[in-house]
C-alpha cells in the first residue's frame, strides 16, 4: 500500500463513478483494506481529493520546446483532453484547495504558463490578461461541453440519437428556425477543428496580433 496507489485507485473510482460516490470506505473496500488504515498514506477525504486533482493535473502536457503559441496550444489541448477523460476533475480545479494549501501540480501549470507568456515577450499587463483568458478558455469551455455531454446522455437515453435530433428539428423549426437549423448541425458536425480548438486558435491569434502590434 502506497499513497500512489491509494491515489490512483480513487482516479479511478472517480471516473467510473462519479466523484460524488467516492468514499473513503468505498476506497478502502476496493483496496480490500480498512478505512482507518487509508489515513495512514492521506490526512484526510480532502487530502485525498487534492491528491487525485493533482494526478490529473500531472497529465497536462508542458512543452519547452517549440514557438510559443504552438507550445501553449499543446498545453491547452492537452489539458482539455485530461478533463475530458476525468470529467469530475474540471471543476474542482478551479475550487480553493480542500487541504487550505495550493498544490505543486497546479502551481507548476500556472508558473509554466506565465513563464512562456514572458518568455514571447508579452508586457506584464497582456501577459495578466493573457493568462487568465487562455485558462478561462481551458477550464470554462470544457465545463460548457461536459455539460452539453450530460445533458444529451440524460435526453438520448434510451433513444436513437439520429431520431432524437430529427424529431427535435421538426418540433423547433417553425418556431425557432435558427435554432433547428443549428441543431441540424450536430446530426453532421462541419468538417476540421473542433469547437474548443477553434476557439484556442482564435485566442492564440489575438494575442500574437496583440504582441506584434
Amino acid at each position: 500500500m502506497t499513497r500512489g496507489r491509494v491515489l490512483e485507485t480513487a482516479v479511478r473510482l472517480a471516473d467510473e463513478s462519479g466523484i460524488e460516490s467516492l468514499s473513503m470506505r468505498k476506497l478502502a473496500r476496493e483496496l480490500g483494506v480498512e478505512a482507518m488504515s487509508l489515513y495512514n498514506h492521506v490526512a484526510s477525504k480532502a487530502d485525498m481529493v487534492d491528491g487525485i486533482v493533482d494526478l490529473v493535473v500531472g497529465e497536462i502536457e508542458l512543452p519547452e520546446d517549440g514557438e510559443w503559441d504552438d507550445a501553449i496550444k499543446r498545453c491547452a489541448l492537452s489539458a482539455h483532453e485530461a478533463f475530458l477523460r476525468h470529467p469530475w476533475a474540471c471543476s474542482l480545479v478551479i475550487r480553493p484547495s480542500g487541504t487550505g494549501t495550493m498544490p505543486a501540480p497546479r502551481l507548476g501549470y500556472m508558473d509554466w504558463l506565465l513563464g512562456r507568456l514572458g518568455q514571447a515577450g508579452f508586457a506584464p499587463e497582456l501577459t495578466y490578461h493573457a493568462y487568465h483568458v487562455l485558462d478561462a478558455h481551458v477550464v470554462g469551455f470544457t465545463l460548457w461541453e461536459l455539460g452539453h455531454l450530460a445533458m444529451a446522455q440524460g435526453a438520448l437515453e434510451g433513444n436513437d440519437p439520429e431520431t432524437f435530433m430529427a424529431a427535435l428539428v421538426a418540433t423547433l423549426r417553425e418556431e425557432y428556425p435558427h435554432v433547428a437549423g443549428h441543431a441540424a448541425q450536430h446530426l453532421s458536425p462541419p468538417p476540421g477543428k473542433g469547437g474548443f480548438e477553434f476557439g484556442l486558435d482564435l485566442i492564440l491569434d489575438g494575442l500574437k496580433r496583440a504582441l506584434n502590434g
